[in-house]
């Protein structure tokens, strides 16, 4: 069974036409015929394509979306040998673009190694039919990542805290946020906070710095300081794994993870950033959308 999006764009305005297509593109649609676009039969390729008709009537334009079988034309085999070759194309220009990396192994190969590892994301998200080169890049990104030095391992530093003061920048965004709440909620219920000029101030004795230059806990390797936070004191949760991901996202602005959540919690962190710009009051709106979020995550 097969999901069908019919459409007529009109001639204006001009970037419709090349916006539909490489949404087109992202979702891994071959085409039947102009205009003419086929995806497998699923929950998330109807939304897709409902979506994507609406962006198009919008516009001006004209969308149809059909589900069912094709009665004539093309088999189904022959569909799914598209999809596959279409995959296949992609999986070899990422198998070039290693090979690139191989042969350079000095330059950049962390932030290359990440935007290869969000490419074969996207290139499996729409690998609707297993295309062999598939399993070829996945093994060969594996193996090149497991040459690569491993981030320092950081363990905490003795028993948790009570009742500690956490030091770190003023102007606090995402990382000092959710950072923050991490150690609040998690791991020293009675941490009091401090913000001081990183030019002009400096920790006190006995306080703990975080996320800050010369810090007991900033950023390790590719790490986040939240990321660095959770491992440094071991918080094994599945939850607080995805809210690392969108804050690492959102802080070092990688696309590293490609969580769906990111843009809207980016959204929402930004909006409590320009509404507030007191550190304080941030961190009480930053507690209550993270202590929410993981709610979500947890249910």
């Amino acid at each position: 069974m097969w999901h069908v999006l019919i459409h007529s764009i009109p001639p204006r305005p001009l970037y419709l036409r090349a916006k539909v297509r490489q949404r087109l593109e992202r979702l891994g649609a071959v085409a039947l015929k102009n205009s003419v676009y086929v995806l497998p039969e699923s929950d998330d390729a109807l939304e897709d394509f409902q979506w994507l008709a609406g962006e198009i009537t919008a516009g001006g334009g004209q969308a149809f979306i059909v589900a069912g079988r094709l009665l004539g034309g093309a088999t189904d085999e022959e569909l799914i040998a598209t999809f596959r070759s279409a995959r296949t194309s992609e999986y070899e220009a990422f198998l070039d673009e290693l090979r690139a990396v191989v042969r350079k192994p000095n330059q950049g190969i962390e932030a290359a190694l990440a935007r290869l590892r969000r490419r074969l994301g996207e290139i499996r998200a729409i690998d609707y039919f297993d295309a062999p080169k598939g399993k070829e890049a996945e093994q060969m990104l594996a193996r090149l990542e497991r040459k690569q030095p491993k981030p320092r391992r950081v363990v905490a530093k003795g028993p948790h805290p009570n009742g500690a003061t956490w030091v770190t920048r003023r102007g606090i965004k995402i990382d000092r946020i959710a950072s923050s709440w991490l150690v609040r909620r998690f791991i020293d219920p009675g941490a009091r906070f401090r913000f001081i000029d990183p030019e002009s101030g400096k920790p006190k004795k006995g306080e703990i710095a975080f996320d800050m230059a010369g810090g007991d806990y900033t950023h390790e390797g590719d790490r986040c300081t939240f990321e660095t936070i959770a491992a440094a004191f071991r918080l094994r949760d599945a939850a607080l794994r995805k809210i690392a991901e969108i804050v690492h996202d959102i802080d070092l602005k990688d696309d590293k993870y490609s969580r769906p959540e990111t843009a809207g919690i980016r959204q929402v962190v930004e909006g409590i950033l320009a509404a507030h710009p007191g550190d304080d009051a941030r961190l009480e709106r930053g507690f209550a959308v993270f202590d929410d979020l993981y709610a979500s995550f947890r249910r």
